[in-house]
């Protein structure tokens, strides 16, 4: 039994440099479903203490061979421990060779070597490699690998690995490849598949000349859906060299879809491994959100390849320093490719979503954390998201001159090593000469900041004075924080919307950028010559809450005409807020402002989509204390009823003059354009006509997409009844053997807001199709309920409670990765009024008391309870 009180936590403190280097690794496997055989020769050095011993790591191996130096060791020359290998007294160099046996069929973990769909499988990041063959598994022990795959030639034709293809052949049965990566690399980025696949193949001229081969792995049949893949990737790499001068440095670049995967995609060297639903898409299968993704996380992958794999991170306290740098590329090269404005609203909602109630709650911790149990537990939204924000504040502060030198000078001095975060921040004062230590600060600390200004303006004078400070709330572990650096892009507006002019370093802007670096400061603006609406945080140029002090008049002229696109769609969420959690809140101005928005000319269709869209009942949850999630249900959907009345006949109008593409592209332009004409669906239903139906009925069965088909089902939830259930029906009919397709299914059933979605999810998990040893179709369940259905989830009953308990019990038995993920839909729970706040504690209180509880959800579900 795992005792989550006695788990000694690993710390950023007690870091010590390897006692070993390992320059060079060959690694043989001859693969069976049951008894694979991994035969590994490490060439060693010592690096450390003289007496130091030999420390490997181990997880469910079979040791069948031990040989130092060509010498086979003796059970008495050697410890070995569930989790370690010790072997004392080692030479300074030396060879070892180490042979173990594993069992990939009965792996259901999907972490080291893994079957899925009868394909061979590794996933290695964070700590899966133990799992395959002893050593000392850690990111700062770099290495060379040479790989010999062997299987059976029925069953395994393609045989993958790290690197470039340097020999293979084949007997009467069997055949084999080596695989040979020049660059060294830490183990988390091994990998491996074998099985049969078909491949969609291309290549790329790199900037100096040079042919790329290009190869995406899918299952057989599948190799057309990955061709907008292919498209990402070229243009990926095309990105990287254009706007960081980083070319791809290996003469062959694969990507293999597997259906059985933790996350979402690996960046192996060379071989990156994807979850199928991030890779597969077509018009018929796939919506427009899984365009975007796969746009977006294939170029995350690539991208890796400089920010995380030739540089890594020296240990997995330094995890943001690849992760969230990563992100921050990704999520540019999608603003290039999509827009900026309606890029930046999106990550915004996606932080805000999910990193912020992080911060809030007891599951809060820094973007570098100071300790943990079990790193898996940390790849999370304060890791990626807020570790994103951090960078792109480091552009917008030194611009993006400096940010490029110094990423140059990063990449340069760090290529082929394990750096940390100060090695990242130290790039930025080489190139520029500055103290940039004080953002190491936003690093350290956890927690959201909230920025306040109050502002004070002299007609007279023309003179508007902003009283500006910040304050960070007390954290677990942490009660006491320090001012961070936090730049904030400001402009200012007449009250009718129009740019207006300001004083800002001798010269008259309409925007400005000021960088707060103490507790309390003051600006002062000279010249202007009318009251100002204050627009402030452009861009959301720091990911801070804001506080402003101001008449709603001025939210609403920054609704009706903001030119930062950012900013207009966030005054229109402040204000919808507002009033939706004012009982006497009323939607008329709100909707003569979104009339006037709609109908803009000069406004995308995406950009309306977006604005057009009122904030979550999670995103009211946070505005909230105690949180009532009945009462913000009721009163966002009364709401939305009374502005789809107001708007009922503009909406109509507007979602007929956007009829349904006769052909599907996923270009931006187009998707937009589907994305207004679905929400326009979206508010139509909500108004309650009994015409509603009939239309949502006719936009889901003519849709000739996925995107419209399931922005129809979507509708019809809302709807419910018998149209709801007979487009169920049709859905399941046509892509019951369509394993992505079927998890939209699923999920748009866990996330239907009605009261009887309680006993349809418990259905659900007992369905034929339904398999929890399958990450993406428990997650179209499970999360789907907890984290889309909030309405249902925190039903008063505590069913909904006590059905996600049961599902990460269940789950937890054999992949505690996955199940620990949803631990978070009970953070917070301390926030939330009675009964609620007492029977998720109870929910948390049943699954820490759970014999045999991995450490993975122990430590989640011990600091939620902790609060």
């Amino acid at each position: 039994m795992y005792r989550t009180d006695i788990a000694r936590p690993i710390r950023l403190t007690d870091y010590r440099a390897p006692d070993f280097a390992i320059p060079e690794t060959q690694l043989a496997f001859d693969l069976h479903p049951t008894q694979t055989r991994v035969r590994a020769t490490y060439r060693i050095e010592r690096r450390g203490a003289t007496d130091a011993p030999l420390v490997l790591l181990g997880e469910r191996l079979s040791l069948k061979a031990l040989r130092l130096d060509g010498v086979e060791l003796t059970p008495d020359a050697y410890t070995l421990s569930p989790e370690c290998l010790t072997i004392p007294g080692v030479p300074d160099r030396f060879t070892l060779e180490v042979e173990v046996e594993i069992n990939p069929q009965e792996n259901k973990t999907l972490e080291g070597l893994y079957m899925s769909s009868g394909r061979y499988c590794t996933q290695c990041e964070a700590e899966g490699f133990r799992k395959i063959v002893y050593f000392p598994d850690r990111p700062d022990v770099l290495s060379k690998y040479t790989v010999r795959l062997r299987a059976p030639k029925a069953g395994f034709p393609r045989l993958l690995s790290n690197g470039n293809l340097i020999e293979s052949g084949d007997d009467a049965n069997t055949h084999y490849a080596v695989w040979e990566d020049p660059f060294p690399k830490p183990a988390y980025l091994f990998a491996l598949v074998a099985g049969e696949l078909d491949v969609l193949e291309d290549h790329f001229i790199t900037m100096s000349g040079r042919t790329v081969a290009l190869k995406i792995f899918v299952d057989p049949g599948m190799s057309a859906r990955a061709a907008y893949a292919m498209d990402a990737l070229k243009r990926s790499m095309r990105w990287d060299e254009e706007t960081y001068g980083r070319e791809y440095d290996l003469d062959l670049f694969m990507i293999v879809a597997v259906r059985d995967f933790n996350f979402g995609a690996m960046e192996n060297k060379g071989l990156n491994i994807f979850n199928a639903s991030l890779l597969l898409a077509d018009a018929q299968t796939a919506t427009d959100l899984d365009y975007e993704r796969i746009e977006s996380v294939v170029a995350h992958e690539y991208f890796h390849n400089w920010s995380g794999n030739r540089v890594t991170c020296r240990d997995w306290f330094q995890l943001c320093l690849k992760e969230g740098l990563t992100v921050f590329r990704d999520q540019s090269f999608s603003g290039d490719q999509r827009g900026h404005a309606v890029q930046r609203i999106k990550d915004v909602k996606m932080l805000r979503a999910r990193q912020f109630p992080e911060d809030a709650g007891p599951l809060a911790h820094p973007v570098r954390p100071a300790a943990y149990l079990k790193i898996d537990n940390f790849y999370t939204a304060t890791i990626y998201e807020k570790g994103a924000e951090i960078v792109g504040m480091l552009k917008t502060v030194g611009g993006a001159d400096t940010y490029r030198r110094a990423l140059d000078h990063y990449f340069d001095t760090h290529d082929g090593t394990a750096a940390t975060l100060e090695d990242f921040l130290s790039s930025f004062e080489a190139v520029t000469g500055q103290d940039f230590s004080p953002w190491l600060k936003w690093y350290v600390q956890a927690g959201t900041p909230t920025l306040t200004i109050k502002a004070t303006y002299d007609a007279a004078a023309q003179r508007l004075t902003l009283n500006v400070s910040q304050i960070t709330p007390p954290t677990p572990s942490q009660a006491h924080k320090a001012p961070v650096p936090i730049p904030v892009r400001l402009g200012l507006l007449s009250e009718a919307g129009a740019p207006l002019r300001f004083v800002h370093a001798g010269e008259s802007v309409t925007e400005a950028l000021f960088l707060l670096t103490e507790a309390n400061t003051q600006w002062v603006l000279e010249g202007v010559t009318q009251t100002p609406v204050i627009s402030a945080l452009r861009g959301f140029s720091a990911p801070v809450k804001l506080t402003l002090d101001e008449p709603e008049a001025h939210r609403f002229a920054r609704f009706r005409g903001d030119p930062d696109p950012f900013n207009r769609w966030e005054a229109a969420q402040s204000l919808a807020k507002a009033l939706i959690l004012d009982p006497q809140g009323a939607a008329a101005a709100y909707a003569e402002a979104l009339r006037a928005t709609l109908t803009d000319p000069t406004l995308d269709a995406a950009f309306k989509a977006l604005i057009s869209g009122l904030p979550t009942e999670m995103d009211l949850a946070q505005s909230l204390t105690p949180v009532d999630p009945a009462f913000i249900h009721a009163r966002r959907k009364a709401f939305k009823a009374e502005l789809a009345a107001a708007l009922k006949a503009d909406a109509e109008a507007l979602y007929a003059a956007l009829p349904a593409e006769a052909t599907f592209s996923p270009d931006a332009a187009s998707a937009g354009r589907r994305a207004l004409r679905n929400a326009l669906l979206d508010l139509i239903v909500a108004a309650d006509a009994p015409a509603a139906t009939a239309l949502a009925q006719t936009h889901y069965h003519k849709a000739s997409n996925m995107t419209d088909q399931m922005s129809g089902l979507s509708a019809l939830s809302q709807v419910h009844g018998t149209a709801y259930q007979d487009a169920l029906d049709d859905f399941y009919a046509r892509f019951k053997s369509e394993p992505l397709v079927l998890d939209k299914w699923f999920a748009v059933q866990a996330a239907c807001a009605h009261r009887e979605t309680l006993t349809r999810v418990r259905a659900l998990v007992t369905h034929p199709d339904f398999d929890r040893k399958v990450p993406n179709r428990w997650r179209s369940v499970a999360q789907a309920f907890a984290a889309n259905n909030p309405a249902i989830f925190h039903d008063v009953s505590g069913e909904g409670y006590a059905f996600i308990a049961d599902e990460i019990l269940s789950v937890d038995r054999f992949n505690p990765m996955t199940a620990a993920r949803l631990i978070e839909a009970f953070g917070g729970f301390k926030r939330y009024a009675e009964p609620h706040r007492s029977l998720m504690q109870a929910a948390l209180e049943r699954i820490v008391a759970t014999e045999g509880l991995s450490k993975n959800v122990g430590e989640l579900a011990g600091k939620a309870l902790a609060g």
